[in-house]
């Protein structure tokens, strides 16, 4: 299971709910899948605002963030088998006696000790966070700040630290960013980073008139004419030919360019981990009884192994069986993936049921032959 760079990059709060709150999105951080906000969704009868259709999508998709973080590689997660279906129980609210019983254990104690070793790496965890939070901060070196997309020739003028950039700002503009600016220098690179900090107080898509642009300046330094050509001829500011119309350069609105480059990212990932949707069994290879079932994301079929492990597979026939005869008397395997049309309005929950209707009728996994429970209604299901 390959998980992206945007889960890695959320904070905790976000990877405990499974999405990120977007200025226009909400965006799934397990499979990347976005929901616009502002917009009501239709599911089944029911209405949900964005975020709840978020939830609703995690729930149907991936079953929980529990189950997806479980169900990631050991490598990903630190834990052993054992402990993830420890772990498994203790979240499905499983008491210790319950637990004894799954598990074969003899002794109510293990249970105990097993809660108090995992209460312990949890410990061991926040104060391996902290040490790596205090090392990042004591042995960051110093960066140098980006130049503007508007430069015409990066030179070493732009060699810069953030505290370097800091401190000039400080000193020149002694009032605040937001005061006057004390003196302009001649000198290239404090020109720059001047240039680069008055150019913040213009307004990406707004057009100027030079008179605006004037008053503005005016509030900052008294040689607003300096200013405005230094603007023009390092590339922070535009204008038409006759100087009537005046614009903040898009390629300096670094804001922007993050925001743009954010949804194309967004774009990629989703693409890359698109979904498709189909019927699956759940076959005994002991007693060839079969257990259909569909889902919108055959992704996380293999987290039936979760659920199956932990007790909580809500088909007790195929749960009593699974714990008999043992997960490897099981194959999880792929019937049909369901063909969705790249263009015009598709039923994907209509067209899905059907496609799980046709494999019931097809092998009718009931009694001696499966773990289905009842049969669906008669009804004309093209095999």
């Amino acid at each position: 299971m390959i998980v992206s760079e945007l889960f890695w990059n959320a904070a905790l709060d976000d990877l405990k709910q499974g999405y990120l709150q977007e200025p226009e999105d909400y965006v799934c951080l397990l499979c990347g899948k976005k929901v616009e906000r502002g917009i009501v969704y239709q599911e089944d009868g029911v209405f949900y605002e964005a975020a709840r259709y978020m939830r609703l999508h995690i729930e149907q998709a991936h079953g929980s963030v529990f189950e997806y973080l479980c169900n990631l590689d050991k490598k990903i997660t630190g834990l052993t088998d054992h402990q993830k279906t420890l772990l498994g129980y203790f979240y499905s609210r499983k008491t210790d006696p319950e637990i004894q019983k799954e598990m074969g254990i003899k002794s109510a104690s293990t249970i105990r000790n097993h809660r108090f070793s995992l209460k312990e790496k949890e410990r061991q965890s926040k104060v391996f966070l902290v040490m790596m939070e205090l090392l990042k901060e004591k042995s960051q070196p110093e960066t140098f700040l980006t130049p503007p997309k508007t430069a015409r020739m990066v030179d070493d003028r732009y060699k810069v630290t953030q505290t370097e950039n800091d401190k000039i700002l400080h000193k020149l503009f002694p009032e605040g960013l937001e005061g006057h600016l004390e003196t302009f220098s001649v000198k290239e690179k404090y020109k720059l980073i001047v240039l680069q900090q008055i150019a913040k107080r213009f307004q990406a898509n707004n057009v100027y008139t030079e008179k605006d642009i004037n008053q503005i300046l005016k509030n900052v330094y008294p040689d607003f004419a300096t200013l405005r050509r230094y603007l023009i001829e390092y590339g922070f500011l535009q204008r038409t030919p006759d100087g009537s119309r005046y614009w903040l350069n898009q390629d300096f609105d670094e804001k922007g360019d993050k925001t743009m480059d954010r949804k194309q990212e967004l774009k990629r990932l989703y693409k890359e981990t698109k979904t498709e949707a189909g019927v699956y069994q759940i076959r005994n290879l002991e007693n060839q009884k079969v257990y259909i079932e569909s889902t919108l994301n055959l992704k996380t079929i293999n987290g039936k192994r979760f659920n199956l492990d932990t007790g909580t597979f809500p088909n007790q026939a195929l749960q009593k069986e699974w714990k008999e005869f043992g997960e490897k008397a099981f194959a999880i395997e792929v019937l049909e993936i369901l063909e969705i049309p790249e263009e015009g309005y598709f039923d994907v929950k209509d067209a899905l049921k059907k496609l799980k209707e046709k494999w019931l009728n097809k092998l009718q996994p009931y009694g001696e032959r499966g773990y289905n429970s009842h049969k669906p209604l008669a009804r004309d299901v093209k095999l």
